[in-house]
């Protein structure tokens, strides 16, 4: 197959680059960054990205847009440069699969953001969505573009809702803050109480969970959690993380809650358990490769 992937130089996206290569695709990378080095690359303009000319240029099979903001805080600040690059730019994409390449599965990256603090655990994809943020709020937007592509102009779309994603190459969010202060300190000052949980996904289950995907979903606008299926609370997060980490530290938690940060969260993941998913990396085991990759970090 061809792949494209919007924002190949970011978190997900990079990985997603390298392993889709490894296992025979031919793939296109596309990011706002000058990269003189990757045979096939496309960069856009950060501030007025227009997709025409590469969906004329290559007929691919499949879009995964990897791209857009990916800070909560941040969207609660610059919530115009958030709807920008989460809704603006999947709006842009669609429209050029429209027009040149209409038969290209499309594949947006969501988040589980969009459900806010849920009712009730697990979360299943039909629970309404409460974001507590601009960020989740604009990542539900634009699944709503996604559905409006398919239902009216018949683009293959799905939207995925990634919970917790961790893994090398990840330099913000929760474990590389903590790293990044033990640098400072020996006793860590959490947020929360540390009842708060999350549904932790190791970054090459994810990319499992996009190859079951791209090869198994209908892409009828659906919408489907790419989680574990296991919650694991902070205050049990962050003993593995001491363990793991080989530094000895104090840890308190201040029992303050951040702004559009959810409570807890578990995903049922029956839809991407039936597309064939299958969890490969524990979280102790992800843990473990996290911090032996951020050890090696300058």
């Amino acid at each position: 197959m061809k792949i494209l992937i919007i924002g190949s130089k970011g978190f997900i996206g990079s990985h997603a680059l390298l392993h889709f290569k490894s296992i025979g695709h031919v793939v296109y990378g596309c990011d706002v960054m000058v990269d003189y080095n990757e045979q096939h690359y496309f960069q856009v303009d950060a501030t007025n990205s227009n997709f025409d000319e590469i969906f004329e240029s290559v007929k691919f099979d499949v879009c995964l847009n990897c791209s857009g903001a990916a800070s909560v805080p941040d969207s609660f600040v610059h919530p115009y440069r958030d709807f920008s690059l989460n809704v603006q730019n999947v709006y842009c994409l669609l429209e050029a699969i429209r027009k040149h390449n209409s038969q290209c599965k499309f594949v947006n990256l969501s988040s589980a953001a969009v459900y806010g603090n849920p009712p009730v655990l697990p979360i299943a994809e039909p629970m309404p969505a409460k974001p507590l943020s601009p960020y989740g709020l604009h990542k539900y937007y634009a699944e709503q573009v996604c559905q409006e592509f398919y239902l009216h102009f018949g683009v293959p779309t799905c939207s995925l809702r990634i919970f917790s994603a961790y893994g090398p190459g990840l330099k913000k969010q929760l474990f590389w803050d903590w790293f990044q202060k033990l640098k400072q300190s020996t006793h860590l000052t959490l947020f929360g109480t540390g009842r708060e949980s999350r549904d932790f996904i190791f970054i090459e289950d994810i990319m499992c969970a996009l190859n079951c995907v791209i090869t198994n979903a209908p892409f009828q606008a659906d919408l489907i959690n790419v989680g574990n299926g296991k919650e694991i609370f902070i205050e049990e997060a962050i003993e593995i993380f001491r363990n793991e980490s080989g530094v000895d530290f104090t840890f308190s938690f201040s029992n303050e809650v951040r702004k559009g940060d959810p409570i807890n969260w578990k995903a049922d993941n029956s839809i991407l358990i039936a597309l064939k998913y299958q969890q490969q990396i524990s979280f102790s085991e992800g843990i473990k490769r996290y911090v032996k990759w951020v050890k090696g970090e300058k």
